[in-house]
């Protein structure tokens, strides 16, 4: 029961990608019709049209997909660790390190690789402050945990403004429009992309590992599993695949809130079909997103941060209202 529920969920969400990435190449300030995109791509020499899929629209689309299905995906990580639907890169305060470190080297003149590496370590040390600040004799509950990244986030968006105030007039449009979450600079794709394959690939055996941890330390140390090291490594990787994606294109937030949790409401919380589930399902909102914020507006664009957020905030509100009942 559980593969065919696995295989009919897999068939499900490949055909919501591949309808949103057919959307995603056909609309914008030009529409094309989605039966005419192979014609365009096979035409030599080729047009407008082909140029402006080939180079503008396919690069945003796969980059879309890289970075919502890394924040899917490290928000379904965050969430099981700390055994909370709360949980996710943006509350925790490690996108709002990220992107702190992100515009430090944006300033510094900082470009290629250094940008993520920046980022990383801003990630990093922003989940490091997070469990350590949160820290007691008991561990660190997880409702402690939770309002130290609460507090933390607010101190990084603070030092953020900062930041922004003190700025070049020339850099601030860009680093703005940037911060609320861009795809528009977003021309590379494959890093974010290889990331994100060979995180999945890392988390693939570990999915029993972690629907024992899913019960609590004790219940998995009790069962052999060696707690410590197994979280520390899954938090690292969380922050590497955060700090990838606010690279790549800013802070953009409920999406590793949102996807992980209604996946789990409707296929429940074994961990071999959230995580994959997830990644795609961050892959997909963010790809619908950023799709929006190119069309409502035409010509004009929205950043996919600013639709993530419209489209999450009734979403989560409908979700506590839920829960609560």
């Amino acid at each position: 029961m559980a593969r065919l529920r696995g295989g009919t969920l897999a068939l499900l969400l490949t055909v919501l990608l591949f309808a949103a990435l057919l959307l995603a190449l056909s609309l914008g300030s030009v529409t094309i019709a989605p039966t005419a995109l192979l014609k365009l791509l096979g035409a030599h020499p080729p047009s407008l049209e082909a140029t402006l899929v080939t180079q503008l629209r396919l690069p945003r689309a796969l980059n879309a997909i890289a970075v919502g299905g890394l924040l899917g995906l490290s928000g379904a990580v965050m969430q099981v660790l700390l055994r909370n639907p709360l949980a996710d890169p943006y509350v925790l305060g490690v996108s709002g390190g990220a992107s702190l470190a992100a515009l430090g080297a944006m300033l510094l003149g900082m470009g290629g690789m250094l940008l993520p590496l920046s980022a990383f370590g801003g990630a990093l040390l922003a989940m490091v402050l997070v469990f350590a600040l949160a820290t007691s004799a008991r561990g660190f509950p997880t409702t402690r945990l939770l309002l130290t990244g609460v507090v933390m986030a607010s101190g990084w968006g603070a030092l953020i403004v900062l930041l922004l105030a003190l700025a070049p007039s020339q850099q601030l449009p860009s680093m703005l429009f940037w911060l609320m979450g861009d795809l528009s600079y977003a021309t590379t794709p494959w890093p974010g992309l290889a990331v994100l394959v060979l995180s999945l690939l890392l988390l693939s055996p570990w999915g029993r590992t972690l629907n024992v941890l899913a019960r609590g330390p004790m219940q998995a140390a009790a069962l052999g599993v060696a707690v410590r090291p197994v979280s520390w490594g899954l938090y690292v990787l969380a922050s590497l695949m955060t700090a990838v994606a606010v690279a790549s294109a800013g802070t953009i937030g409920f999406v590793g809130l949102i996807t992980p949790h209604l996946l789990r409401l409707m296929i429940g919380n074994d961990q071999r079909l959230l995580l994959p589930a997830s990644a795609m399902a961050g892959a997909i909102l963010l790809l619908v997103a950023d799709t929006l914020g190119r069309s409502l507006l035409a010509p004009q664009q929205l950043p996919a941060g600013v639709v993530t957020v419209l489209l999450g905030v009734p979403v989560f509100i409908a979700l506590l209202r839920r829960s609560s009942q």
